[in-house]
C-alpha cells in the first residue's frame, strides 16, 4: 500500500515560509537538491493545494531550459512535470501538467489511492497538510529543518486535536546545515 508523505522545509522556529511568501531563507544547495530529486523520483504523484501548486507552476514547467538553472534544478523540473499531480481547491476548476483537481479532501477516495498500485504520494503545503492530519491519512513526514530562524509567516504545523506519537525512520546532515527529520507513524 502506498502512503502519503508530508514532504516540506521549514526553518528551526516552525515556518515553511516567511512573511509575504518569502522563501528565500530555504537553504537548497545542489546536494540537498540531489536528495529531493532522488527521493521524488520514486514518488506516484505530488499532492498540492491550489497555492502551492500555483507556486511551482509558475517556475518549474519550464525551469530545465533556463541557462541559469543548475542541473539538479532541470532534472527536478522533468520530473515535476512527468508526476501526476492532484491539487485540491475550492477555485481552481483545471489544472495543466498532468494535474487532476480535486474541490475538497474525500478520506475514501485518498484511501483508494493509497491502495492503487505505484510510488507513494508527497504531500505539499501546510493547509492541505493540516487537512490530511485531521483525517488521519498522513502515514509519513520528511521534514527538512533550515538552520534560519524566520521570525514569522506560514508555520507548517497549527494547533493539533490530539497527540500523535511518530517513530523516527532516519535523520541526516546535510553539508549545508539542513537536517532531515523522517518520521513515520
Amino acid at each position: 500500500m502506498r502512503k502519503v508523505t508530508v514532504f516540506m522545509s521549514m526553518s528551526l522556529d516552525g515556518f515553511i515560509e516567511g512573511p509575504g511568501h518569502d522563501l528565500d531563507w530555504h537553504q537548497v544547495d545542489e546536494e540537498v537538491h540531489r536528495h529531493f530529486n532522488d527521493q521524488l523520483e520514486a514518488a506516484g504523484a505530488f499532492i498540492n493545494g491550489r497555492v502551492m501548486y500555483e507556486l511551482m507552476a509558475a517556475f518549474w514547467p519550464t525551469a530545465d531550459t533556463d541557462p541559469a538553472s543548475t542541473p539538479q534544478m532541470a532534472r527536478f523540473a522533468r520530473i515535476w512535470r512527468e508526476k501526476p499531480k492532484i491539487v485540491y481547491s475550492r477555485t481552481l476548476r483545471r489544472a495543466d501538467w498532468n494535474a487532476t483537481v480535486r474541490p475538497a479532501v474525500d478520506p475514501a477516495e485518498v484511501e483508494a489511492l493509497k491502495a492503487e498500485p505505484g510510488g507513494d504520494l508527497t504531500l505539499g503545503g501546510a493547509e492541505l497538510a493540516a487537512e490530511f492530519m485531521r483525517f488521519d491519512l498522513v502515514d509519513e513526514y520528511r521534514v527538512y529543518v533550515h538552520p534560519v530562524l524566520v521570525g514569522g509567516g506560514k508555520r507548517l504545523f497549527g494547533a493539533a486535536d490530539g497527540i500523535r506519537t511518530l517513530r523516527l525512520m532516519e535523520s541526516h546532515t546535510f553539508g549545508n546545515g539542513v537536517v532531515l527529520l523522517h518520521y513515520r507513524r
